[in-house]
């Protein structure tokens, strides 16, 4: 038996580099033929065995050295690669046949989006690095999501809405999904020192609580004059104290986490269970992805049926991890 080492790259995730190995009977082959093997074919589309070498290794890198080593684990990480070749080579060709195309404008717009979550270019650039992805790569990726989306929205876009019927059915069919518990409606000011917060607590009894949230309270809602909104009983520790005020009472002071808390209760609502009206378009908006994925669905299998599909299932079960230690 022949082993052949695949990868140039050495991946490492908790103290191991992890290698691509070949397992396969002694043969003439040199290790360029070897990598240039497909290992997946999707019409005119390819796949050689070192590019699934690389989205393997990638892909193991966020593993943990035990899960790395479990045989199911790597089985299961092969098909999803499999899997999303296949599928973003039926969009692309479906995509091409359908003149579906993303714009450079479109795409500059999202890379412009994705850039702004960081400080700046040169973070974003190292979070590439660190995922050993350089940025054309990373560029091409983004375009091929983007045009799924396109491909999604194109097959989806006949698609009628659910109807009235369908949304009262699903709603008395799925009614327990709308319990809610006893709720309150709550507003809070917190501060970081519990004399602030008696001091504040004094204040109140002559001023409007929304008016002193807005001035003195440090948490988010603060500018909204402190308000929380309709907390259900058992959400959150603090707040489950309030549950036992009267409406328009101010608390005691309380201390949590966050700092020290005055809460006022305005409204209350016993247990049950949201109207129709109340979650229709919830509803409505969870009928629509149903239907729309049972569309791709069929469509998937339609164009599967239609393509050539090929995969090179003994080479693909050959290839194996190892992980070494190092210092």
């Amino acid at each position: 038996m022949q082993r052949y080492l695949l990868l140039f790259k050495n991946p490492v995730i908790a103290g191991f580099f992890i290698f691509a190995v070949l397992g396969l009977p002694s043969c003439d082959w040199n290790k360029s033929k070897l990598q240039n093997q497909v290992v997946v074919q999707v019409n005119e589309r390819k796949l050689d065995l070192k590019t699934f070498s690389d989205l393997l290794l990638r892909q193991l890198k966020s593993f943990d050295a035990l899960t790395v080593k479990d045989p199911n684990n790597i089985k299961r990480a092969k098909e999803d690669i499999v899997r999303k070749f296949i599928l973003q080579s039926l969009i692309a060709d479906y995509a091409g046949a359908q003149s579906i195309a993303v714009t450079d404008e479109q795409l500059e717009a999202e890379i412009t989006k994705a850039r702004s979550s960081y400080p700046d270019d040169l973070s974003f650039r190292r979070v590439l690095a660190q995922e050993d992805i350089s940025f054309s790569e990373w560029r091409e990726n983004l375009r091929s999501t983007l045009t799924e989306r396109l491909v999604f929205k194109k097959i989806n876009e006949k698609l009628a809405s659910p109807t009235m019927e369908e949304l009262k059915k699903y709603y008395e069919e799925n009614k327990k999904k709308y319990k809610f518990r006893e709720r309150i409606y709550l507003r809070q000011i917190i501060v970081d020192e519990i004399s602030k917060a008696e001091s504040i607590r004094e204040e109140l009894k002559k001023k409007d609580f929304a008016d002193v949230a807005k001035k003195l309270s440090v948490s988010p809602e603060g500018k909204q004059g402190g308000l929380v909104g309709w907390v259900e009983k058992g959400s959150v520790d603090i707040f489950d104290k309030a549950f036992d005020l009267k409406l328009g009472q101010v608390s005691q002071v309380l201390e949590s986490s966050y700092g020290f808390h005055l809460f006022k209760v305005e409204r209350k609502a016993p247990a049950g269970f949201s109207s129709f009206e109340e979650v229709k378009t919830q509803i409505e908006q969870a009928l629509m992805a149903q239907k729309e994925q049972a569309e791709f669905s069929g469509w998937l299998d339609r164009q599967i049926r239609a393509s050539r599909v090929l995969k090179d299932k003994d080479l693909i079960a050959s290839l194996e991890v190892e992980t070494k230690g190092h210092k």
